[in-house]
């Protein structure tokens, strides 16, 4: 992933995860967004839509948008190639990813698990 591009996962850059839907068709949502220096990360609820997607098809595409400048952004299309569940460390991330957007901890409505989605970058298009 291109360096000049890193800034935007220490900042409130909202990522627009694209999954495939049972149909074929894409579904698009905005997410909260990490980068482990391999995979981007999405953390999400166990049931949620982009989840039931992600795993059973694993090809996304993701495009991320510098909330300081809207022509900058960075797309990616990619593969899951992990995940990560609550017990392995997805609570905790979300509770970082909560005080990097929103300057506190996570709500977690009771009974609600998380998971993490690993993904690989396979093709990379940036705009400035």
């Amino acid at each position: 992933m291109g360096s000049t591009f890193l800034d935007l996962f220490e900042k409130k850059s909202i990522a627009y995860l694209g999954t495939i839907m049972a149909d074929g068709t894409p579904q698009v949502t905005p997410v909260w967004i990490d980068f482990d220096g391999e995979h981007l990360l999405v953390n999400t609820a166990v049931g949620r839509l982009k989840d039931v997607n992600m795993a059973r098809r694993p090809q996304v595409g993701i495009t991320i948008q510098d909330p300081e400048n809207t022509y900058r952004y960075i797309a990616i299309q990619g593969r899951v190639v992990g995940v990560i569940e609550d017990a392995d460390g997805a609570h905790d991330h979300i509770n970082r990813l909560a005080w990097r957007y929103n300057g506190r901890e996570f709500h977690f409505p009771e009974g609600q698990k998380r998971r993490i989605y690993q993904i690989s970058a396979e093709k990379v298009l940036t705009g400035d």
